[in-house]
């Protein structure tokens, strides 16, 4: 089984409180139009779209709203030029991270992140330093809904599913990038409602740190996650 990682357990249990940032609409929005624009407008043909339109419709974002990025991203509508970027770092112990950002300003989010990990007690690291440790997974989040761990078992081997982890109550389920709508579907068509669904970045393995330095590392991560212009960090945190 692939490592797992503290940070992203971390990630989750904050989430509902991120969700009430006004922030976080801009985030959904630049994530629509970027996939819109390097997929097409249909939600059914481009995966990312459609995993991007499903969590903007589960923080609440308006219908109106999402289908103007949609239009942004396809050219339909004129509006701020929306870069991607990944950008590698090392934390507190030497911990990998990989941090990705969503901007109408690459010098602006740029500088914010090398502040922030200056701040930190982390560093940018060189172009492939860091993401060879990483895998790219489909991941989906869901809740036993009154199964048993065996019937639970059962239906993510038949749903295609390449890995799954158990997260207290909670199943996180890997799958292929290009497969996770398919299993997804799957794991509903056999009753069980999905939480979540979206791309991570995998650690191979983890690393796990002393308290004290664990405590550190959290605060850089979680200071990187709060600025606008990133949309998800990602950590090998044990």
């Amino acid at each position: 089984m692939s490592g797992h990682s503290h940070w992203s357990t971390i990630k989750r249990k904050k989430g509902a409180a991120d969700a009430k940032k006004g922030a976080i609409f801009t985030r959904l929005a630049r994530e629509i139009t970027l996939a819109a624009r390097e997929g097409g407008g249909d939600p059914s043909m481009n995966v990312s779209l459609y995993l991007a339109i499903d969590r903007a419709r589960s923080s609440n974002m308006p219908k109106d709203s999402i289908e103007r990025a949609i239009k942004r991203g396809t050219g339909e509508l004129g509006g701020t030029q929306i870069e991607e970027a990944l950008y590698e770092a090392y934390g507190p112990s030497g911990i990998a991270i990989l941090i990705e950002s969503l901007t109408d300003n690459r010098n602006r989010a740029s500088s914010e992140i090398k502040g922030v990990l200056n701040k930190h007690g982390g560093k940018q690291a060189g172009s492939g330093s860091v993401a060879y440790l990483f895998e790219r997974k489909g991941e989906i989040k869901i809740s036993s809904q009154g199964k048993t761990n065996d019937e639970i078992e059962l239906i993510i081997i038949d749903s295609g599913a390449e890995d799954y982890q158990k997260a207290g109550s909670d199943y996180l389920i890997y799958s292929k990038p290009e497969e996770l709508a398919a299993v997804r579907d799957a794991l509903a068509a056999a009753g069980l409602a999905c939480e979540s669904a979206e791309l991570v970045w995998q650690p191979k393995t983890t690393t796990a740190l002393s308290e004290t330095d664990e405590a550190k590392a959290i605060k850089l991560l979680e200071a990187l996650d709060e600025l606008d212009d990133v949309t998800n960090v990602s950590s090998n945190l044990g």
